[in-house]
């Protein structure tokens, strides 16, 4: 299945427990909280309101709404959001079942992708619409906010049956050995495959394909969108690119209402 740990019930809580809340949950939501603080908050400011798209289970986007921002999360992936749903807090949310085309105009003053939901955007075209997208939707001045890995640090090399290797353990106490493994790499387009084998002999196979852009293609490609980059960190201490954790962090902020 593709993208099976969104869209396999089966193996979203398997997703679940390998990726609880880390420093890249903290940032963002410190982020947003903080309504992305350059300047002085004034008092009586209203909370931003926030979209999280490709929020897949809803762990940040609960925790947004539990700040006290208006939050909607939008997921194309059915079984995740009905995890999402599920989560303590959820009423909180506005949850959408679909993708960036179907946002309302200037509904957000903050977009969040997190996770490297970017990467998934693996065409020129897609991605360029998908910033379209947020563009119309963001309010003038809105900023937008999202990670993907540095392509610099190679992250897929990683991503092999020996260093890739783990036990997941779920609420339930059983436990789930998986691993991953890279089918092609081309272009800056990585294809991969989770394996996971249950208790009992049940495997499930899990295909993704992600898109690697450096610094550069990421910067202009978003100003090509109508956005003004901001900062671009390497990792989730603010670090200088190439200096922290492998990632590129992206801060823009819309430049006007597009076309």
């Amino acid at each position: 299945m593709r993208d099976g740990e969104f869209r396999d019930p089966q193996l979203v809580p398997v997703y679940d427990a390998e990726c609880p809340w880390g420093p890249d949950d903290d940032f963002f939501l410190s982020l947003v909280t903080d309504s992305l603080v350059t300047d002085p908050v004034p008092a009586g400011t209203p909370p931003a309101r926030v979209l999280d798209l490709g929020c897949g289970t809803g762990r940040l986007t609960v925790a947004l709404a539990a700040a006290g921002h208006p939050v909607t999360g939008v997921d194309p992936a059915g079984p995740a959001l009905a995890a999402a749903r599920r989560r303590p807090g959820a009423d909180r949310v506005t949850w959408v079942e679909g993708t960036s085309a179907s946002l309302p105009r200037t509904a957000f003053d903050v977009a969040v992708l997190t996770s490297h939901v970017a990467q998934v955007f693996v065409t020129d075209d897609e991605w360029a619409r998908t910033l379209a997208d947020l563009a119309r939707a963001l309010g003038p001045g809105g900023r937008l906010v999202f990670d993907s890995r540095d392509p610099a640090a190679r992250a897929w090399e990683r991503w092999n049956p020996v260093d890739s290797r783990r036990v997941v353990r779920l609420p339930d106490g059983r436990e789930v050995r998986a691993w991953t493994e890279v089918t092609a790499v081309h272009a800056g387009v990585v294809d991969f495959t989770h394996h996971y084998a249950f208790p009992g002999g049940d495997a499930r196979l899990s295909s993704s394909t992600l898109r690697f852009r450096g610094e550069a293609e990421l910067r202009g490609s978003v100003e090509a969108a109508g956005f003004a980059v901001e900062r671009v960190y390497g990792g989730w201490a603010r670090q200088p690119v190439g200096a922290g954790d492998g990632e590129l962090v992206v801060v823009a902020r819309r430049l006007s209402a597009p076309g």
